[in-house]
């Protein structure tokens, strides 16, 4: 690959643009055989769910998506990624978290990615609140056993 791998790391209250992202991410790199893309969308819980609210710490939310990013671009053959997450208020249906990865072989993209995925429904400090269509309380969600067990694979 050429050049040196680049992990771009947005932490953001505005949608982004899967497509848009997916081309920068390939921009200028020709030696890029395999891109996997996962996005992340708010969904409705049969009707229940009226929005997600997300928050995080400025500052320390995306310092340490960045060295998560890092990571990844040490173990992997990458040529770069993308980590675009939202925060505040998400509707049914919005984007939430874009997880885009670079590679020659699809391998390393496809791992690299579910990687970064494990890390954020686990350990990413992220905090969410669900609005219930009803105007009931909604609670804060916890990470599930799954999530937990999902990312402890790659301490291996």
């Amino acid at each position: 690959m050429t050049g040196q791998p680049v992990a771009v790391v947005r932490i953001q209250a505005d949608d982004f643009d899967v497509a848009l992202e997916t081309e920068r991410l390939r921009a200028g790199n020709s030696d890029v055989g395999a891109i996997v893309t996962f996005l992340g969308v708010c969904r409705d819980e049969t009707g229940t769910l009226s929005a997600l609210e997300l928050e995080h710490y400025s500052g320390m939310a995306e310092a340490e998506v960045a060295r998560i990013a890092g990571q990844a671009i040490g173990r992997w053959a990458l040529a770069g990624l993308t980590v675009i997450h939202r925060y505040g208020r998400i509707r049914p249906g919005e984007n939430i978290v874009l997880v885009a990865t670079a590679s020659k072989h699809r391998r390393a993209a496809f791992e690299a990615a579910e990687f970064l995925m494990d890390y954020l429904k686990s350990s990413a400090p992220f905090w969410k609140k669900e609005h219930r269509a009803d105007g009931s309380a909604g609670g804060w969600v916890d990470a599930r056993e799954s999530d937990d067990a999902a990312a402890a694979r790659w301490k291996k």
